[in-house]
């Protein structure tokens, strides 16, 4: 059996099903599904099974990571179930169907558990009364200042009240007013006027995130969210607070009233912050990044995302890119530069040339190199950068694709051991040539904010022995990097390389799961995608071709990576797939 896809092959047991109608239409569905929080099994609602049923129930304090509240009732449904004779036992229509007993009152369907042989209606006349009145009570206070809300476009108040609500409103007397521009902490802004009370932020920060830090104050038409005195909401995952936030009530302090929603260009794409690789989506508009979101995938990172990985994009964006191919500090052009490596890498004697590829390629990038570094007879490595981890999504490995550097062959199974070989090797004279992919490999330790203004925890590089004096001994020093350091200042080739965002690729997380990004902007200037002239390259040196795209280039790779075998670029999909490591 193949290798890949080891965790997607494994049987499950076989799930108990009930069979009950949503609007007329028969469905089956789990009898239990597993809490949010414990992961047991509990009774599945009505609302699940509405959702199995692909039928809408409109809903704001219900979110199905969360615990169930029950607060803001716009889930009301009205419902029935299998009517019992004074036997007790079932009573039949005269076509021999059970007759159904409907109840006299509705129910919020998102903590109703199912019984089988249930009926629920989520349309009737009735339904639609209660969703008009739940909305009008909730817009009693609610502030009608939608054309300069941060939330237009994404709120779901403004949504239901077009699709659920009333056309005009009632409401005659002075609104309470609650006050605005709350600052809860270092990342988030309140505007409690346009809070409705769902608790969706109070119950993440305290059963998520673990840090008990918000609650509601005052009474009645006064309540409004709040931390306590003197303690700001600051933890590393607050902004999720603002994705869950149904209304404009909690606003990032680095997205407030920079773009408006629907002008974004939305790109499937992974954090490179660490290890884990949690999927985001990019919001981008004319080639500049404006925010990260997180992308659900319950194999990885569910719905969150921690803070430091999602403002971990204003690099990208920095003046001091690198747009320009430089060949002995002169500018120059790929072919030429392309043509002048190639020459240089063919007639290099075994054993004379060194590669340090970065964990941060992706896949396929390290790939490429270590088809060179097969040919050249090289010797490689990358560097190993760890910091602190938690226990929800922060990895102690700071690189995001270890594994991807292990499974292709650049470093072995203890990352950063042959560096010092590298250095000695250098210094004795035997290594002339030294090839580096995305590392500053000068410094000894670097914190993220230093070397990509990174909002993250410092990461901490190994001690390596490589220093400028050193690197003054190669007959060529080529390197390929996105932002200028100390070691592309000495190269004497230059290659701009791209960041993840410009570019496609794969990551192996410290999982195992193999994980697609797509392209989400253009990159500066003369900068390319590293696989994309790596590949020039390696045809040039090797005479290796085949892959004139990233899916062919995948499909090449997975075939002659044992770990990847039975793997094929469409099969990922969005959410990736598990290999064995």
């Amino acid at each position: 059996m193949s290798t890949a896809a080891l965790t997607e092959t494994k049987s499950a047991p076989p799930v108990e099903k009930i069979k009950v109608k949503v609007d007329g239409r028969e469905i089956e569905v789990p009898k239990t599904m597993p809490d949010p929080i414990s992961g047991k099994p509990v009774p599945t609602t009505m609302i699940q099974a509405c959702e199995i049923a692909k039928q809408e129930v409109p809903h704001y304090c219900y979110h199905p990571k969360l615990p169930v509240v029950g607060n803001c009732r716009m889930c009301l449904v009205e419902y029935g179930t299998p009517a019992l004779g004074p036997d007790r036992k079932p009573v039949f229509n005269p076509d021999g169907t059970p007759k159904i007993a409907k109840s006299p009152r509705p129910a919020i369907s998102c903590a109703t558990p199912i019984s089988p042989g249930m009926e629920i209606y989520t349309s009737t006349p009735g339904v639609k009364q209660m969703r008009e009145g739940v909305l009008e009570s909730l817009l009693i206070n609610h502030p009608l200042d939608c054309t300069i809300c941060d939330q237009a476009g994404e709120c779901k108040l403004q949504e239901y009240s077009v699709d659920h609500g009333q056309s005009a409103s009632r409401f005659v007397e002075a609104k309470v007013h609650k006050p605005k521009a709350v600052d809860l902490g270092p990342r988030i802004m309140l505007d409690a006027e346009r809070c409705i009370l769902c608790t969706r932020c109070i119950r993440f920060t305290k059963d998520i995130a673990g840090d008990d830090a918000l609650g509601i104050i005052n009474r009645g038409s006064f309540n409004t969210i709040a931390t306590f005195p003197g303690m700001p909401f600051d933890n590393n995952y607050t902004l999720n607070t603002v994705d869950l936030c149904p209304v404009g009530a909690l606003t990032s302090k680095d997205f407030r009233f920079k773009m408006r929603v629907w002008f974004l260009k939305e790109t499937k794409s992974l954090c490179t912050s660490c290890g884990t690789g949690c999927n985001t989506v990019i919001g981008s508009r004319e080639e500049k990044i404006q925010r990260y979101t997180p992308r659900e995938n319950d194999a990885v990172n569910g719905p969150w995302m921690c803070d430091a990985g999602r403002l971990n994009y204003k690099w990208i964006g920095r003046d001091d890119r690198l747009k320009n191919v430089l060949v002995r500090g002169q500018k120059s052009t790929w072919t030429a530069a392309l043509t002048e490596i190639s020459e240089k890498l063919k007639n290099a004697p075994a054993g004379s040339v060194a590669i340090i590829a970065s964990a941060r390629q992706t896949n396929e990038e390290l790939w490429l190199l270590s088809k060179l570094k097969a040919k050249l007879g090289a010797v490689s490595d990358s560097i190993a950068r760890s910091g602190a981890e938690d226990k929800l999504l922060v990895s102690e490995d700071k690189n995001p694709n270890t594994n991807g550097a292990r499974l292709t062959g650049i470093c072995y199974t203890e990352m950063g051991i042959n560096l010092v070989k590298i250095a000695d090797g250098i210094a004795q004279g035997k290594i002339k040539t030294l090839i580096v992919f995305g590392e500053n490999i000068i410094q000894r330790a670097v914190s993220n904010e230093k070397l990509r203004e990174r909002e993250t925890i410092s990461e901490v590089v190994d001690e390596h022995g490589i220093t400028a004096e050193l690197l003054a001994k190669l007959d060529a020093l080529i390197v390929s990097d996105i932002l200028p350091n100390e070691t592309t200042r000495l190269a004497h080739y230059l290659l701009p390389g791209c960041a993840h965002a410009e570019k496609r690729g794969t990551f192996t997380n410290v999982n195992g799961r193999v994980q697609k990004f797509m392209k989400a902007v253009e990159a500066p200037g003369d900068a390319r995608a590293e696989w994309e002239f790596l590949h020039d390259l390696v045809f040039q040196v090797t005479g290796q071709n085949g892959f004139a795209t990233m899916e062919g280039l995948f499909n090449t790779m997975a075939a002659d990576v044992p770990a990847f075998k039975g793997l094929a670029w469409a099969s990922l999909g969005d959410t990736g797939v598990t290999v064995e490591i």
